[in-house]
């Protein structure tokens, strides 16, 4: 009896987790209400230099998905873009862009660390949308990326936690 309720709590917690899925936001219909309803508190917002708002909704530390809502001056979601995606990490750019351009670019990180080299943000990731690794970006003493790499998990996600 306590295997079947653990069973049907974890499928309740599993399709509420399905109900926070910006795919449910209508660009152009809906509206800001919709976004915190749908997807509720953001992980980070601010404002854009166009005064659009710019709301991030990152899954992390163990998720594999950010999202970022543009909501117009109207109040009505203008876009909404998964921001960890192998094309936008293929645009952070080595010696030229600072944390603040690699946040916009991937969103908050999902674990920040500092190792003797420096600095290193790390996003979570399924390779091929099916092998479990990280994207890598590190930062030099001056702020700027040093290096990015995406490394694949050799234990299949299992032991991470």
């Amino acid at each position: 009896m306590r295997f079947f309720a653990t069973l049907v709590l974890l499928s309740c917690i599993g399709l509420l987790g399905g109900c926070a899925n910006p795919n449910f936001l209508i660009v152009g219909q809906s509206t800001l209400a919709d976004v915190q309803t749908r997807l509720g508190t953001a992980t980070e917002t601010r404002v854009d230099s166009n005064g659009d708002k710019l709301w991030d909704y990152a899954t992390g530390p163990e998720g594999i998905e950010t999202h970022r809502v543009r909501i117009g001056a109207d109040g009505k979601v203008k876009e909404v873009t998964q921001l960890l995606t192998e094309e936008r990490f293929d645009k952070v750019v080595r010696g030229t862009m600072n944390k603040a351009d690699v946040k916009e670019q991937l969103g908050p990180p999902s674990e920040e660390n500092i190792y003797g080299a420096g600095l290193t943000w790390s996003w979570r990731i399924k390779k091929f949308g099916m092998m479990p690794g990280h994207m890598v970006v590190s930062f030099n003493p001056e702020g700027t990326v040093r290096d990015k790499i995406i490394m694949i998990d050799p234990t299949g996600g299992d032991s991470m936690e």
